[in-house]
């Protein structure tokens, strides 16, 4: 019994020779194989680091591009109003129609505010609105009889905005109340 004890015993151990044998080459395979597959992916990094730096480039010029011909579409439906502008100014040195000029201008800014808003560019009214500084900008403040304090009387310039953002505020005159026994009237902008 011993011997067959003995025989397995060697059978065994030669076994885990041959697989340790085997492991012995196995790792150095698979370091090989692993250092290919790095290679590989490093080369693969490389290739889109360029690729998204290109990408990049492309990125910018077409940006530029837009940039320098965004208005485009905006300055040609300006033009019009430009054309009928020059025709009222000759018109006017020949005929001196003044009447007719006016309602020329007045038909122009009609337009072209109009076009304007088409862009996204709006008036807004502040004469009879309750001051707010975010929309207007006081130049003055009046006392002013029957009027909430803190009420726009007078709208000096129109403010604008564009998309909802103020371009420029209402410049205004604002009303105060009146105070009593001054023996001040009203006074005008």
């Amino acid at each position: 019994m011993e011997s067959k004890d003995m025989e397995e015993n060697q059978t065994t151990g030669e076994e885990e020779i041959e697989s340790t044998g085997g492991d012995e080459i196995d790792p150095a395979r698979k370091l090989a194989d692993r250092e290919a597959e790095l290679k590989q992916c490093q080369e693969k990094v490389l290739r889109l680091a360029a690729d998204l730096e290109n990408f990049k480039k492309r990125i910018e010029r077409e940006k530029s591009e837009y940039m320098k011909y965004a208005l485009e579409s905006f300055a040609r439906e300006l033009l019009p109003f430009l054309d009928n502008l020059e025709r009222a100014v000759t018109s006017a040195k020949e005929l001196r129609d003044f009447d007719k000029l006016i309602e020329g201008f007045d038909l122009t800014m009609s337009g072209y505010l109009k076009t304007l808003e088409r862009f996204g560019l709006k008036v807004f009214t502040a004469e009879g609105q309750k001051f707010d500084p975010n929309l207007h900008e006081a130049l003055t403040v009046q006392e002013h009889k029957g009027v909430e304090e803190n009420t726009v009387i007078k709208e000096l310039l129109k403010g604008y905005s564009l998309h909802e953002r103020i371009l420029r505020p209402a410049l205004v005159v604002v009303s105060k109340n009146a105070t009593e026994g001054s023996g001040q009237e009203e006074t005008s902008a």
